[in-house]
């Protein structure tokens, strides 16, 4: 996956905007203009690099002059106390783009560290650990590229590429009288850029799993099941499905839960906690003397 550059410049304009849109104006008031800097991004603690490129920019954004070295690529392991950037250039600039760079890093690598600990507990297994639409509002770039470097994959861009019947859309047909083989059957019309579009249904029991293969959907995702009931769910589904279907589970994902239906047979694990509420890596900008 790729960062679109226009999609980076708009996130770092608005955050500029946001942080010092009138600049900054202790470090233009305090610090000579002629004065020229260099830091080092050292890692407080272990993680896998994301947002490297975005850090960089986050200089450059405020001043094409600054030079930012960098060290490792995104996807890359890292320890604690390992250098993984070296910025130097005017001082005001640097001051003004510190905090912005160094929040993006630090948390697009949180969120790429988090996919790397669940990708290694699927290790040897036929399993993709994907992200979902839990994104912070205008982030969802940055974060599902995050993911990938831990390792991930990416689910649907959005409401517009995928059709996804979740527990409040089966209500509503509950409520109108219509079937879910029928609805299934509607969504299988849905063309986007002249291509047919994947179609899932989201359960949360296992009485449900009937009445959706009626209407083969290409996913079946299973909702916050029980391990143990995951399992039942898998062996049925591929068994009245002869494993046509791609079965997916999600739902409050913790490292123990993912380990422990890791054998069930099950294809995909959506995690909304990668992006959600991801802790932030401590990574740090150090002044060279």
């Amino acid at each position: 996956m790729i960062l679109d550059q226009s999609a980076i410049q708009d996130v770092l304009h608005r955050a500029f905007e946001e942080d010092s849109p009138n600049g900054d104006i202790t470090s233009e008031h305090v610090i000579p203009e002629h004065v020229i800097g260099e830091a080092d991004l050292v890692a407080r603690e272990g993680g896998v690099l994301s947002g490297i490129s975005i850090f960089a920019d986050a200089f450059s954004f405020i001043d094409t002059q600054v030079e930012v070295e960098q060290y490792a690529a995104d996807g890359h392991h890292f320890q604690a106390g390992e250098r993984l950037a070296k910025v130097s250039g005017s001082m005001r600039a640097i001051l003004r783009s510190e905090r912005i760079a160094l929040n993006f890093v630090q948390h697009m690598t949180g969120i790429a560290t988090a996919t790397a600990m669940f990708v290694n507990e699927v290790q040897g297994k036929s399993i993709a650990i994907k992200d979902t639409r839990k994104t912070l509002p205008g982030l969802r770039a940055i974060q599902r590229y995050a993911v990938v470097c831990g390792g991930g994959t990416n689910h649907r861009d959005g409401l517009s590429d995928a059709v996804m019947m979740k527990d409040n859309h089966l209500a509503a047909l509950r409520s109108s009288g219509i079937t879910i083989a029928h609805a299934i059957e509607e969504a299988r019309k849905i063309r986007v850029d002249g291509k047919p579009v994947s179609v899932e249904v989201e359960i949360d029991d296992l009485g449900q799993i009937n009445d959706v293969l009626e209407g083969k959907p290409d996913v079946i995702m299973l909702d916050n099941f029980s391990p143990a009931d995951t399992v039942r769910a898998v062996r049925n589904i591929h068994r009245m499905s002869h494993h046509q279907i791609e079965i997916e589970a999600s739902g409050n994902m913790t490292l123990e839960k993912v380990r422990s239906i890791a054998d069930s047979g099950i294809d995909v694990i959506s995690i909304g906690s990668l992006t959600h509420s991801v802790i932030g890596v401590d990574l740090g900008l150090d002044w060279v003397s």
